[in-house]
């Protein structure tokens, strides 16, 4: 059990409460950049506020770029709004999501949407490509982390397939009649 007196004393600070640069540096990313990097990735984000509910981006919409939750909870879900719905990833204040829309424009596979009020930092495809224009240099130092991420992704979900076709292939026990 976690002492709330103690707890609340070491608590870091929440995003909401974190610059714009320090919530940047945070997401792998944008880790390696530098404070004046950082500054100049600051001024091509946009700060956007949903509420509770609300879509951020639908199932089958080509993708546009990616989102850090400064503050709330978002929610990955596929089908939604279908009797079908099923949520795929839950993401809190910190966390990142739709970076792959960074690469390609291909169609979301599920939709986003905020489970509660929430701040998000939207980081999009055209101003990073803008930005790999102006300055080859920094965009090759945002563009080499996104594809360490995203291979990595790849190799555990790869990992994941394989447990599961091992799993799938075993032989069924017989049952007696």
């Amino acid at each position: 059990m976690e002492d709330a007196f103690w707890s609340n004393i070491f608590k870091k600070k929440p995003e909401a409460e974190k610059s714009l640069s320090d919530i940047l540096k945070s997401i792998p990313i944008f880790s390696g950049l530098s404070g004046s990097e950082l500054k100049k990735v600051e001024q091509i984000v946009h700060l956007r506020n949903y509420r509770d509910q609300e879509v951020i981006f639908r199932q089958n919409e080509p993708g546009v770029g990616m989102y850090v939750i400064r503050s709330g909870e978002v929610d990955i879900i596929y089908d939604w709004g279908k009797p079908s719905a099923r949520t795929l990833a839950h993401f809190e204040t910190g966390d990142f999501f739709g970076e792959m829309a960074l690469l390609d424009e291909t169609p979301r596979s599920a939709s986003a949407v905020a489970m509660e009020p929430s701040e998000l930092i939207g980081f999009f495809r055209p101003d990073l490509l803008d930005l790999i224009e102006r300055n080859p240099r920094l965009g090759v130092k945002i563009i080499l982390p996104l594809s360490k991420l995203l291979g990595e992704r790849l190799r555990r979900t790869n990992e994941k397939l394989q447990a599961l076709s091992q799993f799938s292939e075993e032989e069924p026990e017989e049952i007696e009649p």
